[in-house]
């Protein structure tokens, strides 16, 4: 005997789920609901099984093939309009014509024993034979009534509570003789319940109905999806599921990684190769698909998630459905009975109320409250570049295709035949991306300069060096699960606004240059450049009296690429020098906020017991500098600013200082009382490199470790600030401390505020309203100044759902109390 499974249904109910996936593939304990079907006809016998198919035909039968893989012989029946229950099995009457078939739904969920409703149907000599099940709620079903032989006496399809007369429903399963093919017109829509049926019983025809025992779902709405994964886990159904029972209830597939100290409370269902952090929470009733990483501090109760899912950390998901692709960011909530569809992005902190449904392809901005459904809305972002380049998580947000797209758009806003030069971090990630990005470089005629591992500024500084542009990638500084990929404009430094805008553009048109075979780039590794580094910035920074000096200094290369530059630096310098955690470590290729401060502090200790004159620290990829005094005292990103301030401005007596509107007005008394000036610029780093490439400029900073030193590059360089303070301070004789008593206490505080997009104009408008008769600056967002000399700064992060505040005044109390002042304001303007 062959099986029929009827799998055309567009599954309108469960929208969005079934807006890019057809119904008989949505997964049930990470298994589709149609192989749970398949799986159960071949325990029955029936292997040879054709399946109709119309709503995203091809899907079904990529997926499932010739069924080779489940022992089974599938063929496919297509419905080129729909034809209903009884027509689509008409369209496949040429296979089923010589003997008794069995119908089934490939959307159902059941257990039933096909072999006892087979044998009834051969003894009872029926035409037709319904599966018949008592179910609590008739009402979607269509009704049967039987009499004591089993015949059918009368049906009613979705009947009102007023016309219950039974809680005896047709299930969809039928066993038929191919003599039912008569009472079936061809190409038109026909239903066996409304159509064939009555027409039959009307004949006095054999119609019988057999009343099954075991298991059936239909899976026709949210809720009965989500109740036929807690079913299957409860074991109220017999199917097959993969993997193993680590414990009662708790099932995991093959290649599960799931950290001893994450908390399972079962029954639950996790997939193959995905991945449970620690202090992550799943509970009952939860299925986790394949590939799906659950970040630290995600809580999971209820929450079905299919495939290739990131959910992150301290994100919150209760009885919702996720669909394939997405990506749940931190803090994240979804509520009970929401349901997201596939490839969509849930931002940081946003809400998902109770019932909504977000189509696929959405985008749910950082600190989103949504209580209403998303549907027509494309995905997007505004803007690809952030504060670091194009930043994400890496495999989540970045990914290989990704790079591949982003490097294509790159080579076609530049000339064929142009080199870009490429440059990794010390991470296994920058490595696999790089390799990608210079394939889609050179299949876009574009000759490759790869520089290999090397710290950040030396990537800058090669680049300028005839190159058309750079690209450097590295792990996010803090974030060790995230990357950068960074672009650079032909002079080393950041592409500016104009060119990311370029970029931008040709990325979202995907309009991508292709090289015919003849015009495919080189690649070429070029040698001696830490030498050629070092050279040219003992060349070009005064390093007189440094020999004479008998300084000692404390460098830490915090097993960065650093420590690369460092050995042929400090020989050249001359100067007694002791060096600590110099090997790359590619586990840590950045370091948080925490580790960084227990390595200052360490640092600290080394320079003090050494009696070394200053220790300096460099982050990860050498841009930046972090400083400790001769007494082992860190000094603050903030304070080394001004240190490095007054000495520069002290010994050079003229010129212009570039620092960021968000910089301590301290400063501007230190480079006074020396005869310099400050050039304010906006926060962005392209901005502070394009005031540091100007000939008056003698100094630029950010006060959080990055400096210029223009006289040898006119972006952020590590080992450059460290060459120009040792010298400064060789000459000037004073030590750090003596330099940072002598500069007034600076008092700046900073907070950031959610704040959707759609209300970022808002918010900027309300702010400059509320600052009435005071005096504003607009050199990047909005300065408001007091009349006592305090003020606020506000300004819209240009990538992310947030607004940036800083408040300097006397004291702290008085910069918190601005703060608050102001947040007030950005608050009533948000809401």
């Amino acid at each position: 005997m062959k099986a029929v499974v009827m799998a055309g249904g567009e599954g309108t109910r469960l929208r969005p789920m079934t807006s890019s996936m057809p119904k008989p593939l949505l997964p049930v304990a990470n298994r589709p609901i149609m192989e749970h079907v398949l799986r159960l006809l071949k325990r029955h016998g029936l292997n040879e099984t054709v399946v109709t198919v119309q709503f995203l035909a091809s899907l079904v039968k990529n997926y499932f093939g010739d069924g080779e893989e489940l022992g089974m012989e599938l063929t496919y029946a297509n419905e080129e309009k729909p034809l209903g229950t009884a027509g689509s099995v008409k369209n496949a009457e040429e296979a089923l014509k010589d003997d008794a078939f069995l119908v089934i739904s490939g959307d159902a969920l059941t257990d039933f024993d096909l072999t006892e409703l087979v044998n009834f149907h051969k003894e009872k000599g029926a035409l037709v034979t319904v599966c018949l099940t008592r179910v609590p709620n008739p009402l979607e079903f269509g009704i049967t009534i039987v009499d004591e032989e089993g015949k059918v006496e009368r049906f009613l399809e979705k009947p009102t509570w007023g016309q219950v007369f039974s809680d005896t429903v047709n299930t969809g399963i039928y066993v038929m003789e191919p003599e039912v093919f008569d009472y079936v017109e061809a190409d038109v829509s026909v239903d066996w319940s409304g159509d064939v049926f009555p027409q039959l019983m009307k004949e006095g025809k054999p119609v019988y109905g057999y009343i099954a025992e075991g298991y059936w779902e239909d899976v026709g709405t949210h809720e009965s999806y989500v109740k036929a994964q807690a079913d299957v886990l409860e074991g109220k159904v017999d199917v097959e599921l993969d993997g193993f029972e680590i414990s009662p209830g708790v099932w995991v597939a093959e290649g599960a990684e799931v950290h001893p100290d994450a908390v399972l409370r079962g029954p639950l269902y996790i997939g193959d190769y995905a991945k449970v952090e620690a202090n992550a929470e799943i509970r009952e009733h939860t299925v986790v698909g394949s590939n799906v990483v659950v970040k630290s501090g995600a809580f999971l109760h209820r929450a079905v998630v299919h495939d290739n899912v990131y959910v992150g950390q301290h994100s919150n998901l209760r009885g919702c459905v996720v669909g394939k692709n997405t990506d749940i960011m931190r803090a994240a909530r979804i509520e009970d009975g929401a349901v997201i569809g596939d490839e969509c992005l849930v931002g940081e902190e946003s809400i998902i109320q109770g019932n909504v449904r977000v189509y696929p392809f959405k985008t749910i901005e950082a600190g989103a409250f949504v209580n209403t459904s998303v549907i027509w809305e494309s995905r997007g972002q505004a803007h690809l570049f952030g504060a670091r380049g194009v930043s994400g998580i890496l495999n989540v947000e970045i990914t290989p295709e990704l790079a591949v797209r982003l490097a294509g758009a790159y080579a076609t806003t530049l000339k064929k035949g142009s080199t870009v030069t490429t440059a990794r971090d010390h991470s296994r990630g920058a490595r696999a991306l790089k390799r990608a990005v210079i394939s889609a470089l050179q299949a876009s005629a574009i000759d490759v300069r790869d520089l290999e591992n090397v710290p950040l500024p030396v990537a800058r500084q090669q680049t300028a060096r005839g190159s058309a542009g750079g690209i450097m990638i590295r792990t996010t500084p803090g974030v060790p699960d995230s990357v950068d990929i960074m672009f650079f404009d032909g002079q080393g430094a950041d592409l500016s606004q104009g060119g990311q805008r370029k970029l931008d553009r040709v990325f979202a048109r995907q309009e991508y240059r292709r090289a015919f075979p003849g015009e495919i780039g080189d690649l070429h590794f070029p040698a001696s450049v830490f030498d050629s580094y070092t050279g040219s910035l003992l060349r070009n920074v005064d390093t007189t009296g440094i020999a004479d000096s008998g300084l000692k200094v404390v460098v830490d290369a915090s097993n960065g690429s650093a420590g690369l530059v460092l050995p042929s630096l400090l020989g050249k310098l001359g100067v007694d020098s002791l060096t600590i955690n110099p090997g790359l470590d590619e586990s840590r290729p950045t370091e948080t906020a925490e580790t960084r401060r227990a390595g200052l502090v360490r640092l600290g200790e080394i320079v003090a017991s050494a009696r070394a004159a200053f220790g300096v620290r460099f982050d990860p990829v050498g841009e930046r500098l972090s400083l400790v005094d001769e007494k082992g005292r860190i000094v603050e990103d903030d304070r080394a600013l001004l240190v490095m301030l007054d000495l520069v401005a002290a010994e050079r007596r003229s010129g212009r200082v570039a620092l960021p509107v968000t910089t301590t007005r301290i400063a501007e008394q230190v480079a006074a009382y020396h005869g310099t000036q400050v050039e304010w610029t906006t926060t962005s780093p392209d901005d502070l490199t394009r005031v540091g490439r100007e000939e008056s400029t003698i100094f630029g900073g950010d006060a959080r470790g990055g400096f210029i030193i223009p006289e040898f590059s006119g972006v952020f360089d590590g080992a450059a600030a460290f060459v120009r303070l040792i010298g400064l301070v060789a000459r000037t004789q004073l030590t750090l401390s003596q330099i940072d008593a002598r500069i007034p206490r600076a008092h700046v505080l900073k907070r950031d505020l959610a704040t959707p997009w759609a209300v970022k104009g808002l918010v900027m408008r309300r702010v400059v309203e509320e600052a009435g008769d005071r005096f504003v600056d607009t050199t990047d967002g909005v300065r408001v100044v007091e009349a006592d000399g305090r003020w606020v700064m506000v300004l819209p992060d240009p990538a992310e759902a947030v607004t940036h505040l800083w408040a300097e005044g006397p004291d702290d109390a008085s910069a918190e109390a601005l703060l608050d002042e102001w947040s007030a304001v950005v608050d009533s303007a948000g809401r």
